[in-house]
């Protein structure tokens, strides 16, 4: 396949060919031909093409917005002879990668890396990647398509900040249910002796008593849940307080299950996900934003009455930019199914004080630096 370069070439060879012919300039006609024969020897340089393998890995999968990630590629040689330098291409996140990979003897193996872009929030599949070989000259080039797919996860940046308030102290001593996980301090009941349990849990009393071993069954106490929720609708925002909106739905995620709350986190276009109390349940948390785009059609604040919890043992923080006051006017009627309902409000280009609503306190700021310094200013006072 020809090349631009080549294309140039072959396009130069005919004119100066009919140029010459017609000027009687032999000169003209000795550089067409000269022009046809470096296509031909391109050609034949074609003819050996590689025949090799080639693997291709992300590391790592999941990075933060500007985080280091890279593409790994081996490429082996499986002719038996050597291979001439190729050259490796791919996509990723919009952009065309090409990679030199050099000759390689019989049977060698050639391992590269190489950075990918991870400037912008997403999703992304990395390649096909595409081996191919170009003659000296660069005026054709021939390649193989692998069809080798990875997914890159670039999540939204985290800021260092307090979960979302509860308006209640966290008791280790608090109310229980046989519902609660076990491993906690909490005294719940007592109950039959299992294989395995701690011997120090053993109530002497009641194992007289009944003539079996009976052992206190400690949980964790119910404790307040977090729910965050983040307006993916288009009116609010501009491109820019979108992407610091969702880089602080990440940052109240990380802060609750970092604090040890249960944790749901709600788009009002109708995605979730939720965690436990372990930090490893923050990837998929993370993986759900960091693929979240705004929809016209998504009702915005208007879904919140969908999301009130059965109970009220829940904590609510809203992230939105500037919607509407009719919209906003919905928080009063679904405050007093929550323990407390926050409110987050960014606006690139003004952001005066936060929207006077009864119950619900909030910020309104312009990045999501100010918000992370506005935020912990008010929940710690």
């Amino acid at each position: 396949m020809l090349t631009r370069s080549g294309i140039v070439v072959a396009a130069g060879a005919l004119i100066l060919l009919a140029a010459g012919w017609l000027a009687d300039y032999p000169e003209l006609v000795a550089l067409g031909f000269a022009c046809l024969a470096a296509l031909l020897m391109a050609g034949l340089w074609m003819l050996a093409r590689p025949d090799v393998s080639a693997s291709r890995e992300v590391r790592p999968h999941r990075v933060g917005v500007g985080e280091e990630a890279h593409g790994v590629i081996t490429v082996t040689n499986e002719a038996r002879r050597r291979s001439p330098p190729i050259m490796a291409a791919e996509s990723a996140a919009g952009r065309r990668l090409t990679i030199p990979v050099p000759s390689l003897a019989a049977g060698e193996s050639h391992q590269t890396s190489y950075p990918l872009p991870t400037g912008r929030r997403g999703i992304y599949q990395v390649g096909p990647l595409t081996i191919g070989h170009s003659d000296p000259l660069r005026l054709m080039r021939v390649g193989r398509e692998y069809a080798t797919w990875s997914t890159l996860y670039v999540h939204p940046h985290i800021y260092p900040v307090e979960p979302v308030p509860t308006g209640q102290t966290r008791d280790l001593d608090g109310p229980t249910s046989s519902s609660s996980p076990r491993g906690g301090v909490a005294f719940h009941s007592l109950r039959d002796y299992e294989y395995g349990d701690d011997w120090r849990l053993i109530h002497w009393k009641s194992t007289a008593r009944l003539d079996k071993f009976m052992v206190r069954h400690n949980v964790v106490p119910n404790e307040p849940r977090l729910m965050v929720v983040l307006d993916t609708s288009t009116g609010p925002y501009t491109d820019r307080s979108f992407e610091d909106a969702v880089s602080a739905a990440a940052s109240l995620c990380v802060a609750a299950v970092r604090g040890g709350y249960p944790l749901e986190l709600h788009t009002t276009g109708g995605f979730s996900s939720a965690a436990d109390r372990a930090i490893d349940s923050t990837g998929a948390l993370l993986d759900l934003l960091a693929g979240v785009e705004r929809t016209a059609d998504d009702p915005g604040l208007a879904a919140l009455p969908r999301l009130v919890p059965a109970d009220s043992g829940v904590s609510l923080g809203i992230v939105t930019g500037q919607p509407d006051q009719h919209l906003l006017a919905v928080l009063p009627a679904v405050r007093p199914k929550f323990l407390m309902v926050s409110l987050i409000q960014f606006a690139e280009r003004f952001a005066g004080p936060p929207a006077g609503l009864r119950g619900v306190i909030g910020v309104n700021v312009h990045s999501g630096a100010e918000f992370a310094a506005a935020w912990n200013h008010l929940v710690r006072r």
